[in-house]
């Protein structure tokens, strides 16, 4: 069973529809990268699966056992976001947020977990640290850590490499594979990156005015597929 299908959706603003006739379902262990063009509603997508804004027509489902507030986020950075001024430790635990309920502050539990998730992406010395000091690979890692803490199962990353040097990048990329190939965790990313996407996704959405979506080697040899490669400088 998918954990997440989305069926003839259309999205937009302001009663102005950005994409239309999206469809595509998710399983879990599945690793989605979303492709397109600047300004084609990747974005816009991302947030509407959260439930950040609402569709304008079409289908959002969850299954598997997934609920909407079981999704972890890593949204792309403002420069006042990168300038927040509290402790790695205080972002990381804000993931378990929604764990919380009624409840004023977190229990054992939760602070566990953070722990747990600081760990594995490396940054259990910064915890005292203050976010806005650290580099952007390093925030990135908090982002990363912070998700972790609202799910499991699935990950949805907004151009989480956007801004970091060649090595941080390919460390990132590095990290996401292997909450995908080793701790099963699915993965829906948007990216620019065509080359990595071919390289690391099982899958591509492709989101323009005819959406494709295929597994990665039957999005290689469609003619959007070439053509997007070979502009985007991904062709092999």
């Amino acid at each position: 069973m998918a954990q997440l299908t989305c069926e003839h959706l259309t999205l937009g603003y302001e009663g102005h529809a950005i994409l239309q006739d999206v469809n595509f379902a998710v399983n879990a262990g599945d690793y989605l990268c979303i492709v397109g063009e600047n300004g084609s509603g990747k974005s816009t997508l991302m947030k509407t699966i959260l439930g950040l804004q609402p569709a304008m027509g079409g289908k959002i489902s969850f299954g598997d056992g997934l609920r909407p507030g079981e999704i972890g986020y890593l949204p792309q950075q403002t420069l006042a976001q990168r300038d927040f001024p509290a402790t790695v430790w205080e972002i990381v635990l804000s993931g378990c947020q929604a764990r919380l309920g009624k409840r004023a502050f977190y229990p054992a539990e939760e602070k566990a977990l953070a722990r747990q998730n600081m760990e594995r992406m490396g940054i259990t010395g910064f915890a005292k640290r203050s976010y806005r000091n650290l580099s952007g690979g390093q925030q990135q890692r908090v982002l990363l850590a912070r998700a972790l803490c609202a799910t499991q199962r699935l990950l949805l990353l907004d151009e989480p490499v956007s801004g970091l040097d060649p090595q941080v990048t390919a460390e990132m990329y590095a990290l996401i594979q292997q909450l995908n190939q080793q701790e099963g965790v699915t993965i829906l990313m948007i990216s620019h990156d065509i080359e990595a996407a071919l390289r690391y996704a099982t899958h591509i959405l492709h989101v323009n005015q005819e959406p494709f979506f295929g597994t990665r080697e039957e999005y290689q040899q469609s003619a959007l597929g070439r053509r997007f490669a070979a502009v985007m400088g991904g062709e092999h």
